[in-house]
């Protein structure tokens, strides 16, 4: 099929072959709005809420009159290297939200960005230059013990066995030459990144190297650090990844009367980025147990742990942050998508007071970050989620678990087609099964192209004014997240239709399913 578009035509013909070249003209709370052949506004019931970007809802109506106000009064956006009160209100409110849900009491320093994957790649920056200090401190204080124990050779000590080896016979300045040459080969090594298999945290130079999805992130291996990637709920595979990158430098210090060698830990572990509930991995919630685990591990290993909130986090399962409903502390958060209450582009890196680097916010920026307009909408968006004690988490987990029940009896009822439902609060998934197999030639193909979600969310789409899409990284994996508005009406309404999807596809009729 061809395609006259330039904006991204590859794109384009993809989206009509599987029925999902639509363009939505209005948005109002859970619903997005089609043109019609007759010029009409066709309703269509979103459950996709912009990847988890819109817990209000598309124009919750007291964001988008402060967005209007503001616009009125020409609130400034690019007023760079000055005083930013409102985003201070942010940072102030997010440290609340944490200190009451964590118990920790911080505080988290505010580095604000545009997107989730930028304030991801922030974190990752923040806790590279945070281990780069402190390797550079380590590898100072080593060139200290080098001159003490220089003296000490000069007033008659001599090398132990083990600095005699090193030394390859040779005297104290051999052995000091080794030693620095050791140092220095063992300091240049990469940093170590860590993340769970699964896992998403974006698609620019660094955080696609976070992305565990083989085909987002291989194209790119040349361009960043690597990340080296472990099961999730796997603690044990964990602690032995960590054992394994672990490296020493060293050290002279006088022991026994003798200049002998001393091994110190270099810091190399940069970072492990998790989420709490995978989301382009197909909707899967860690577990409290596996959080423990993370958290005693990581701790050991004084190894940062950040706490990728983008899709989960702003109330979605319940809770303000997925990560405290399962224990799990981190280091850095990061917080995006909803952050803006579904109109403005807000992102927020919070870097643990324990770890902040001073350095950091003369060597990190952003053009637009941090502006009155996004600040202000992120504060007021934050006011909306508190208001009433939490009402809006409440909500967002008593919405989950009656959507949760609904497809669980699709499930039940459809076996042979249904793998798994999952997921907590409004961040919910339905697994199809592979059809791979299939006796369809349609639906055998489909799944070998990995592409049966999306021409199952086409099909819901056109024939029943349903907006769902797979997940990134398990296509066969059908992602639910509605706001928090979202009524039973419209909760029967994606039962129904997910219901006769499954009646499709255990037809195996794949020319209906493509709507032939």
């Amino acid at each position: 099929m061809t395609t006259t578009g330039l904006a991204e035509p590859f794109l384009r013909a993809q989206l009509e072959t599987l029925g999902l070249a639509v363009e939505y003209v209005r948005a109002e709370g859970d619903t997005l709005y089609r043109r019609g052949e007759d010029g009409r506004e066709i309703p269509v019931l979103d459950l996709v809420g912009g990847f988890g970007a819109t817990i209000l809802g598309h124009h919750h109506p007291e964001v988008t009159s402060l967005a209007q106000e503001l616009l009125a009064a020409q609130v400034p956006v690019h007023a760079q290297f000055s005083l930013h009160p409102y985003a201070e209100t942010v940072a102030r409110r997010l440290n609340d939200i944490l200190r009451r849900e964590t118990g920790d009491p911080g505080p988290y320093l505010a580095v604000f960005a545009n997107s989730g994957a930028e304030a991801v790649e922030a974190a990752v920056k923040h806790a590279e230059l945070d281990r780069g200090l402190k390797a550079a401190a380590l590898l100072e204080r080593i060139g200290e013990s080098i001159e003490r124990a220089r003296r000490a050779a000069r007033d008659g000590a001599p090398l132990s066995p083990a600095a005699q080896r090193l030394a390859d016979g040779g005297d104290f300045e051999a052995l000091a030459a080794a030693v620095t040459a050791v140092n220095r080969a063992r300091a240049e090594e990469p940093p170590v990144l860590l993340a769970l298999s699964g896992s998403f945290h974006g698609k620019l130079i660094g955080s696609v190297q976070l992305t565990h999805n083989p085909a987002v992130r291989e194209p790119f291996r040349a361009l960043a650090a690597p990340c080296r990637f472990v099961p999730a709920e796997d603690p044990e595979t964990l602690a032995a990844a960590i054992a394994e990158e672990r490296r020493t430098v060293l050290g002279l210090a006088l022991c026994g009367g003798a200049v002998d060698l001393v091994e110190h830990q270099l810091p190399r572990l940069c970072a492990l980025l998790l989420e709490p509930v995978q989301g382009e991995g197909g909707v899967r919630p860690l577990t409290a147990g596996y959080a423990r685990e993370v958290q005693r591990i990581c701790a050991e290993a004084d190894c940062p742990i950040v706490v990728d909130e983008v899709q989960s986090g702003m109330g979605r399962t319940g809770t303000f942050l997925a990560s405290s409903a399962i224990g799990l502390r981190g280091d850095y958060y990061v917080l995006a998508k909803s952050l803006g209450g579904g109109i403005a582009k807000a992102a927020v890196t919070l870097v643990h007071h324990g770890r902040h680097r001073p350095e950091f916010e003369l060597l990190h920026s952003s053009t637009f970050a941090k502006d009155a307009f996004s600040t202000l909408i992120a504060a007021r968006t934050l006011d909306l989620l508190e208001a009433d004690g939490g009402a809006l988490y409440r909500r967002a987990a008593e919405r989950g678990e009656r959507i949760l029940k609904q497809l669980s009896g699709v499930r039940d009822d459809f076996k042979d087609v249904v793998v798994d439902v999952r997921g907590r609060g409004l961040m919910l998934g339905l697994e199809l099964r592979d059809q791979s197999d299939s006796p369809s030639p349609v639906l055998r193909e489909l799944s070998r192209a990995g592409v049966l979600g999306y021409a199952a969310a086409g099909h819901l789409l056109n024939a029943h004014a349903l907006r769902v899409f797979p997940t990134a990284s398990a296509v066969t994996t059908l992602r639910i997240e509605p706001s928090v508005g979202i009524t039973d009406a419209r909760i029967d309404q994606a039962e129904a239709a997910l219901r006769a999807l499954c009646e499709v596809l255990r037809a195996q009729d794949g020319e209906r399913l493509l709507g032939r």
